[in-house]
């Protein structure tokens, strides 16, 4: 099947189409700056020239549209017509208590990713938005959503649950959650398949290191932790989100500040982490070209995000009694070894053991420990693209099957 995944942000819109019987990606292709005075789209066909234009577009609407026609302009064997896709695969990044797999979307769908709208306010208002925009461009295939959360419903309630009055998760659901959930997922499987080994007894960490970052302890093949939470300002140092602080910081900034609540949202979520830490950026590429050059804060900056991403590790390892490999994947995690190597190092504890040579040069394969290591280490890119469309394909072709859909 020909699928068409759909990742919408705020003022973004990033698509594929995707073959799911071979699983290759078709076409990729991106629409930055929604609503500003110039927007850009960039597509590319596999086997083609990429295309680059530059265009007013008002809303997510006008992208979809956009989107559309400028599928149909590329002279390929790909794709000649719409009626070629057969379904349409959304993320939809928070699916609360409500989403614990994929699901064909229709009203009641619709209105429950709206109601959750008040604990993801920065990724699921956009994400209906393009659910909608979508339907009205190509109505008569199946839309299916995915849920960044689904991965994390095996998460066991003495995990998920917080310190604070019982009466607030029964009323309002205030709980771990966790995000990233289809990389965690792609990467544990992908491990599966590589080594061969069994996912009964398995005890895995995957690390999605990217301007968003988690950490997800897999055991028996599911998710048993994870450091994102309620929402993904938990847990690790990001690009810009501070991960875990001490609660009453917020309270002391309003205090000695004199902050209203949306700045302490802000400066926690868009000018903390990496950015916050080091001043000068949240990109771990530029960070590291500094850091060699000798400044300070940006070396202070790598420092406290690999021991961050260490301690986690080492909770996890507790928390599964053991541990068999730890995975990396992200744009950081695939292509920073200097963050791989700092992250496990004085962990001999465990029994990891890096191989020097095989996390610079990867060279086509995914380990990157030593064969005397007890924990495997493995680098494998992740590709939540691909699940998407696999769990949109399942389930477009079960509601064709069905006779009341």
């Amino acid at each position: 099947m020909k699928i068409l995944v759909i990742n919408c942000g705020s003022s973004s819109i990033k698509y594929q189409l995707i073959h799911t019987e071979n699983q290759e990606s078709l076409c990729k292709g991106l629409v930055e700056r929604i609503g500003a005075v110039t927007s850009i789209i960039k597509q590319e066909f596999k086997g083609e020239k990429p295309v680059k234009k530059t265009m007013v577009i008002e809303d997510h609407a006008s992208a979809l549209k956009t989107i559309m026609e400028l599928l149909l302009e590329a002279d390929n064997d790909h794709l000649k017509s719409l009626e070629e896709i057969e379904a349409v695969g959304h993320r939809v990044v928070h699916g609360g208590e409500t989403f614990k797999d994929s699901v064909l979307i229709d009203e009641d769908v619709e209105e429950a990713i709206q109601q959750a709208f008040d604990i993801a306010p920065l990724h699921n208002p956009p994400n209906l938005d393009g659910i909608r925009a979508a339907k009205k461009h190509l109505p008569d295939v199946p839309h299916v959503a995915v849920f960044d959360t689904a991965f994390h419903h095996s998460i066991p309630k003495h995990a998920f649950l917080y310190g604070i009055p019982n009466r607030l998760y029964r009323r309002y659901k205030i709980r771990k959650y966790g995000f990233h959930g289809t990389s965690h997922y792609y990467v544990s499987r992908k491990y599966y398949q590589i080594t061969g080994a069994p996912k009964e007894g398995s005890k895995v960490i995957t690390c999605h290191l990217g301007n968003g970052c988690s950490v997800t302890a897999v055991k028996d093949g599911k998710s048993y932790d994870t450091s994102m939470g309620f929402s993904p300002l938990e847990g690790l140092v990001m690009g810009t989100r501070s991960g875990d602080i001490d609660p009453s910081i917020v309270f002391y900034l309003i205090e000695k500040e004199e902050l209203s609540l949306a700045n302490v949202h802000a400066l926690l979520n868009k000018h903390s982490g990496l950015l916050g830490l080091s001043g000068y950026a949240a990109d771990m590429r530029d960070l590291i070209e500094e850091a060699e050059s000798g400044d300070r804060r940006c070396t202070e900056a790598i420092d406290v995000f690999c021991y961050r991403i260490q301690k986690y590790i080492g909770s996890y390892i507790a928390a599964m009694n053991g541990v068999d490999a730890i995975i990396f994947t992200g744009g950081i995690g695939e292509n920073a070894s200097l963050i791989r190597e700092k992250v496990l190092s004085e962990m001999n504890f465990a029994g990891i053991e890096l191989d020097s040579k095989r996390n610079e040069e990867l060279k086509n394969k995914t380990l990157i420990s030593t064969d005397n290591s007890k924990v495997q280490v493995h680098v494998i890119p992740t590709n939540e693209e691909l699940v998407i469309a696999i769990d949109a394909a399942k389930i477009a072709t079960a509601s064709k099957q069905t006779p009341w859909a």
